[in-house]
This record gives structure tokens, sequence and C-alpha cells, in this order.
């Protein structure tokens, strides 16, 4: 085989390997520990807040329920929903622009940028009084729910 038909060949296997970007969409659910409870207000606080830190905008509130969206590099463009209680979430996807969404599975940026929120969010909660006995972040939530 010549060396330019091996380089070539070579080539597409790699750019083949790196466009596959896409996993299956993150939808995080997450519960406090076991009678720990927040107020319905200051959940919704914590949610807010670790949206405006990840540059989220806010479309909507509602009683148990946020909406959201970002928009990178003014192109990539996704939108959740947040629901809530007094003691859990569920961040799920809603709707995305040029960030491949086709059965289930999207652009892997948009699960970091769903998975850094749903940390802040944790954050705030343990930040506003919310621990479990032992003190440990893996102890504090119970999380399921991760595809659509």
């Amino acid at each position: 085989m010549s060396s330019l038909l091996r380089a070539t060949f070579i080539t597409l296997a790699l750019l083949t390997v790196a466009g596959c970007t896409s996993k299956p969409v993150l939808n995080p659910h997450s519960e406090l520990p076991a009678g720990t409870q927040v107020s319905e207000e200051k959940m919704k606080q914590v949610i807010v807040n670790a949206l405006q830190k990840r540059e989220w905008t806010v479309q909507r509130l509602s009683p148990q329920l946020v909406q959201a969206e970002i928009t990178v590099r003014g192109q990539y463009h996704a939108e959740i929903d947040i629901r809530y209680t007094r003691s859990s979430y569920a961040i799920t996807y809603r709707d995305s622009r040029d960030l491949g969404y086709k059965d289930g599975k999207i652009h892997r940026n948009y699960n970091r940028w769903v998975n850094n929120l749903d940390n802040d969010i944790k954050a705030g909660l343990r930040s506003n009084g919310v621990s479990g006995e032992a003190g440990s972040a893996a102890q504090l939530f119970e999380q399921t729910g991760t595809s659509k």
C-alpha cells in the first residue's frame, strides 16, 4: 500500500474518532438526604444563583420550575427545565440548536455545562446549611437518571 494511501486512511480514521462527540443527554436528578429539606424559596434561590454563576439566562420562574437557556460563542444554544421541591431537583433537557441533538444524544459540551450547573447547585445547597452526617459531598445527595 502506498504511503499516501496509508496516510489518507489514517487521517480519515482520526477524523472519524475526533468527530464522535455525541453522548447520551444528561438529565441529573438529585435528592437531599432523608429528612432534609429547605424552603422552596431557598431551593429556587440556590438554583438561580448557580444559573447566573454559569451564565445561563433565566427565561421563566414559576412555582417548582425554573426554565433557563445558554448561548455559547453566539452559536451553540441549549434550553433546560429545572423542576424542584423542598427536597429534590431535576435538570431536564428541553431544546437546543447546533449541538447535534438526535435520538437522545447530544454534543458532550452540553453534558459538561449541565454537570457543572448541577455541581454548583449542590455546592450552593451545602453552603446554605444542607449537610449530611459524614459531611462528604458524595453522601449529601443521591443522584439518579442520567439520560433522556
